[in-house]
């Protein structure tokens, strides 16, 4: 009998110590995945204003000065660069017959149909402070983030989902989100201060022939922000058609906690259809 335990017990070490390096290594590639869409995205950037700068001789960039309603025969310079940790992620600055206009672009670098981007993510305490959430909304969400912990009962001992919440504070949450869904859409999108983005460009390289669109800030916020607020059927919450989430893996630091806010960027081609 003895030997029999050592055996199992021995098994059971093996076969764990299996399943535990099955989720490092599962844990390391999306990290290393997230590394890498993240490096793509920067290298999309720095492609963009290094076309801007060549506008000249560019056909790409003559045609996003164009969509912005340059007219590119009465432009005489262009000067593009990327400002730090704004939400625009290239400002250009176009010198033309009528003056001098800076152009702030967000951009969003898409590989698939169905992919989904981060638009922005923070702390909960910093939106919190952002759109003045009340005490009850903000308690609702460090349940929804995993700061403050689940009960026994919860479908996931990290967190809670909202549909799990009592339906005052899933309503407290649909509530805030509806009434304030104007400000927080133009915040997640735009940003806000000296250097928000007036535009916003989706490049979507599927193929060989990489397609691309600039949409006015005006009109991302309007299409993102048309429909509902509502719990998802996995117990998130959609705005609009922009989704709310847990941030999640991050190996299980305490990042894992911040609210994200996602978009399908690839959308973006359907206005005005």
């Amino acid at each position: 009998m003895v030997k029999h335990w050592t055996v199992v017990l021995a098994w059971l070490l093996v076969g764990g110590g299996a399943a535990l390096a099955q989720k490092v290594d599962a844990a390391k590639s999306k990290l290393e995945l997230g590394s890498k869409t993240a490096k793509a995205g920067f290298q999309n950037e720095d492609e963009i204003r290094d076309k801007f700068n060549n506008w000249m001789s560019d056909p790409d960039a003559r045609a996003w000065l164009e969509a912005m309603q340059h007219s590119v025969a009465d432009v005489s310079k262009v000067s593009a660069s990327k400002p730090h940790g704004e939400k625009a992620d290239v400002e250009v600055t176009v010198k033309s017959k009528s003056g001098e206009r800076v152009e702030r672009i967000s951009i969003k670098l898409v590989s698939s149909p169905n992919g989904f981007n981060q638009i922005d993510k923070r702390w909960l305490k910093t939106y919190a402070a952002m759109w003045k959430m009340p005490p009850d909304v903000v308690e609702a969400l460090k349940l929804f983030v995993g700061e403050t912990p689940p009960p026994e009962s919860s479908r996931d001992n990290r967190r809670m989902y909202l549909d799990e919440l009592d339906q005052k504070a899933q309503q407290a949450v649909v509530d805030f989100f509806t009434a304030n869904k104007d400000e927080i859409v133009s915040d997640l999108l735009a940003g806000d201060g000296e250097h928000a983005a007036n535009w916003m460009m989706v490049t979507f390289k599927a193929s060989d022939k990489p397609k691309w669109v600039i949409r006015s800030s005006a009109e991302t916020i309007k299409f993102y922000s048309d429909g509902p607020v509502e719990l998802t059927r996995s117990g998130n919450l959609k705005i609009g058609r922009i989704s709310l989430q847990r941030k999640g893996g991050d190996n299980g630091r305490d990042t894992a906690k911040m609210l994200q806010f996602k978009i399908n960027p690839v959308q973006l081609f359907d206005i005005n259809k």
